[in-house]
């Protein structure tokens, strides 16, 4: 070996290979003896060169493949093919192991003669540890992917060509991983979706966005259908490239199936609720108009019995109206409660409106009732229809009355404030007036309290009332943009607060309406008058109000027949109900404005509330009397000749 090494002292190249401390590069005689040695087999083998240089280099490989005979194979191979290459484990000095890539390639001299081998050894102990975690962390994955049953989870390609398969996916879609691999995911939709292109434009969308979710319906092998939850999610290498998708199923019938039983469950109490509110409703708004009716038609039984005898029946007339007017009163409530009745919002004199109903108050309550009234000196108005707030304060004036059975005080009072901290969540940060009815009454427990303004609930035994009084004046405040607060302890008395927000300084008090409060409106001439009504009675009275006015009326049982009576003849004006089957008032109206322009229509009717294309037509709510028939008929009538006067002054110009 000495007479080898002079002649490689001094070569160039040993400064380049022992510089090099990544690899372990060394040089082997022909019978595999350690010739040289450099600074990268030192650092990793842990041999100083005087320790390994003579020495067989089947020192580095590990007992088992010395015994297999593998130092002599990688000689051998190298020599014979011209290069030997492996990878495996290699044995340190201090005896620990290192993963080695390992390089032998023969050495010849200028004669072709093998004279040694150059050993090249690079230590991947690292990278492999780092691929035998990657590769466990695989088989991890794949174990828990496998382990699935509940969900579907496989890959597709960026055609969507199923390339995985899992258990959950074989058993709530039926296919087995030999069947449905290389098949496109595309099977699985209805032919509807197919045709719509339903799974394309999912993977389009999970391409564009890197996530597509849905739910919908899917096919099972068996042609069966299921209720799926599905992602999709782009998967891509390091470099951005789209290599395919990871999508997820999940079988959702039984939820669904769980969640429509729920929902017809919650429609079935809903209409058992529904019934039981309407029972209620129905058993308390009898009671009240059979009270009406037996006083309406008691009193016209005896205005007919004595009117053929020739007695005065004023008296029986008058108790007939009163009641009649009762009935519209409680209609009123109806509506309240439901937020549906028609509202005159205006500026309030609340302390004038309370001075004013003080002969009311007192005729309504009776002697056992001692009314106190607290004011300040000075009081904004506040924003509110007059006569749906002086029903309200009446309604809770005689439910502070009926809560003291023995008398007692009921202090009105009013005041300016803003919402305070306790106070009701659904005010807005804005000043009120708040109007308060207290009683010193029984009061009311915590239970009882709690559903004071609930619809129907009522504290006066069965067949005294309704149990809307609360529920009314709460939906008229809160049309009003105000609210209803109860306070209340069992021994001590009842407080109910009406908050209606304060009128601002440019809503002026409203004026009276024209000729409907002006008792002495001028009623013009003589008009022909089409009345139509699908209600014989109600076209009855409105026709004989007409007549008695003067006019010339003609009646018609709906739609349809009023068009071909206005065909046979000529009609100054057409009042019409607006609820009639087949065709509406407001239908008929805009029949007649096509056929005949500028003929007036008056809409009379029952609802609160009508489509927005009836704001701009004169209306007449039910119930009417006939003098306020008589004005709205005189209203239009000149409003009408108005129009002609100026559009003829306008034909002349």
């Amino acid at each position: 070996m000495s007479a080898v090494e002079p002649e490689w002292s001094g070569n160039r190249f040993e400064l380049l290979v022992q510089s090099v401390t990544d690899y372990a590069i060394f040089m082997l005689s022909t019978d595999g003896i350690v010739a040289s040695w450099n600074a990268g087999a030192r650092r990793f083998k842990g041999y100083e060169a005087e320790e390994v240089i003579g020495r067989h280099f089947s020192i580095f490989y590990t007992p088992e493949d010395q015994a297999a005979g593998i130092p002599a194979l990688a000689l051998a191979t190298a020599r014979d093919e011209g290069r030997f290459e492996a990878e495996g484990w290699r044995l340190r000095k201090d005896g620990t192991r290192f993963w080695a890539n390992v390089v032998i390639d023969p050495i010849h001299d200028p004669n072709g003669t093998l004279i040694g081998f150059a050993k090249v050894t690079r230590d991947l102990t690292e990278r492999r540890a780092a691929q035998e975690e990657l590769r466990r962390s695989e088989e991890r994955f794949r174990l828990l992917v496998q382990g699935v049953k509940d969900y579907a989870i496989y890959m597709l390609d960026p055609v969507g060509t199923i390339t995985s398969w899992n258990p959950g996916a074989e058993r709530f879609k039926g296919y087995t991983a030999d069947e449905i691999l290389g098949q496109n995911f595309s099977r699985f939709y209805s032919e509807e979706d197919r045709m719509a292109g339903i799974p394309s434009r999912a993977l389009e969308t999970a391409a564009r966005e890197g996530r597509f979710e849905a739910e919908g319906w899917r096919i099972r092998k068996d042609g069966s259908q299921f209720w799926a939850h599905v992602t999709i999610e782009a998967i891509r290498d390091g470099n951005g490239e789209l290599i395919g998708f990871a999508k997820v199923t999940r079988d959702l019938t039984e939820r669904r199936e769980t969640q429509l039983a729920l929902e017809e469950a919650r429609e079935t109490v809903f209409q058992s609720q529904k019934m039981d509110a309407i029972g209620k409703l129905t058993g308390g708004v009898a009671h009240d108009f059979n009270n009406l009716l037996a006083v309406i038609v008691g009193s016209l039984d005896l205005a007919r019995h004595r009117l053929a005898a020739g007695a005065d029946v004023s008296r029986y007339i008058d108790n007939a109206m009163t009641a009649a007017e009762r009935g519209a009163t409680l209609t009123q409530r109806m509506l309240a409660f439901a937020r549906k009745q028609e509202l005159k919002l205006q500026n309030v004199d609340c302390m004038a409106l309370v001075r004013d109903m003080a002969d009311l108050l007192k005729t309504t309550l009776g002697s056992g009732a001692l009314i106190e009234t607290r004011f300040p000196l000075h009081l904004p108005p506040a924003y509110a229809d007059p006569a749906q707030l002086e029903l309200a304060l009446l309604n809770l004036a005689v439910n502070a009355r009926d809560a003291m059975p023995q008398g007692g005080r009921i202090i009105i009072e009013g005041s300016e404030t803003a919402r305070l901290q306790n106070q009701p969540s659904d005010l807005e940060s804005r000043r009120y007036i708040r109007l308060s009815i207290i009683d010193e009454g029984e009061g009311m427990d915590e239970a009882t309290l709690e559903r004071a303004r609930e619809p129907f609930f009522t504290t006066k035994g069965i067949g005294k009332g309704t149990g809307l009084g609360l529920s009314m004046v709460h939906g008229f405040a809160e049309q009003c943009g105000g609210s209803l607060t109860i306070s209340s302890e069992v021994g001590r008395g009842t407080t109910v607060s009406l908050w209606l927000p304060v009128a601002s300084v440019e809503a002026p008090a409203q004026e009276g309406t024209g000729p409907l409060d002006n008792p002495a409106f001028d009623m013009g001439e003589p008009l022909v008058i089409l009345a139509v009504d699908d209600d014989d009675l109600v076209l009855t009275n409105t026709a004989g109000m007409l007549e008695e006015l003067g006019h010339t009326v003609f009646q018609a049982a709906s739609g349809a027949d009023a068009l071909r009576m206005l065909e046979e003849g000529n009609v100054d004006m057409v009042i019409t109900d607006y609820a009639m089957p087949a065709m509406t008032g407001a239908q008929l109206a805009e029949a007649i404005e096509e056929r005949l322009p500028g003929l007036p229509v008056i809409i009379i009717t029952g609802y609160a509330e009508l489509p927005p294309d009836m704001t701009h037509r004169p209306r007449l709510n039910k119930p009417f009397k006939q003098a306020e028939l008589a004005r709205m008929v005189a209203s239009v009538a000149q409003d009408s000749q108005r129009i002609v006067r100026l559009a003829a002054h306008s034909d002349d110009l």
